[in-house]
């Protein structure tokens, strides 16, 4: 199938990132899936130095064949080294372990709970562009009033957000901020890990496409714009039909039925002591 696949291109800030990419959250030792979806068409992999994956991303991306110049790669500093020197010590690790010079984005996974202030991770952040060791730089998890501040001190710009998104949370605040400021949004957990797959309202759209349910989600995420989702699945099949949504569009009343799911308990990560004051 594949690589005839067209997928678009979302650009932020002078920064061109693949509309669907390969998540490896919790998928271990992800080597063999990895090149997989890369022999597939995928060209956007997700990782993070927290999932234990990088290894078996960079693994993975050895064995598929396919240039590192063509790969969108991204990892995450955990928020546990956010200090200045630990910040290093984590993003030269990452390196190793995928096996790579650089990343294509580099995230600060959550924001700090051992009170670093902002500006010296925002600094470390910087430091990692400017120093050639990721070609970008984002946050994840962060609100309106940290993604703010982490903006206002960070020396380079931040071009990306990444946070949790699927039909059962309302991210309307968030998504709205991020558009008036011109940044990309990562959509992890899209699948909502599968709680969705009984909904009765994205059956019907299902079955009215001749379309997986993965595969209406998908597309209603990626249809509203600046949104990048990031499904992982260790299923081949799955795999290879999460990318397969180019193809199809989701009407305005489709669109908006899907919108209606949204749920005030539908978040899915939300770790006590970590997690910031949501919007």
């Amino acid at each position: 199938m594949t690589n005839a696949i067209s997928v678009p291109v979302i650009t932020s800030q002078g920064c061109s990132i693949p509309q669907i990419g390969f998540g490896t959250s919790q998928l271990g030792d992800c080597a063999e899936l990895v090149c997989h979806a890369l022999k597939l068409g995928y060209r956007h992999i997700d990782t993070a130095w927290k999932y234990g994956s990088e290894k078996g991303v960079g693994e993975g991306i050895r064995a598929s064949g396919v240039p590192r110049s063509e790969i969108f790669l991204v990892t995450k500093v955990s928020h546990e080294y956010l200090s200045k020197d630990a910040f290093v010590k984590s993003v030269d690790e990452s390196l190793k372990n995928l096996q790579v010079d650089y990343v294509d984005m580099l995230h600060v996974h959550w924001p700090t709970i051992d009170n670093i202030p902002m500006a010296e991770t925002m600094t470390a952040l910087a430091l990692a562009k400017q120093q050639g060791l990721t070609r970008h730089i984002g946050v994840a998890n962060f609100n309106i009033a940290l993604l703010e501040q982490a903006m206002s001190l960070c020396p380079e710009p931040i071009v990306s957000l990444q946070a949790e998104y699927h039909p059962y949370l309302d991210q309307s605040k968030l998504l709205a901020y991020c558009q008036s400021k011109g940044l990309s949004f990562t959509a992890y957990c899209p699948l909502a890990r599968g709680r969705l797959f009984d909904d009765p309202v994205l059956t019907e759209i299902a079955k009215n496409k001749d379309k997986s349910i993965a595969q209406i989600v998908l597309r209603w995420l990626t249809q509203q714009g600046n949104i990048i989702p990031i499904p992982r699945s260790s299923n081949l099949e799955r795999i290879a039909q999460n990318l397969d949504i180019f193809n199809f569009t989701l009407t305005p009343t489709e669109m908006a039925q899907i919108h209606a799911l949204a749920k005030p308990d539908g978040r899915i990560a939300n770790p006590a002591g970590r997690a910031p004051l949501w919007d």
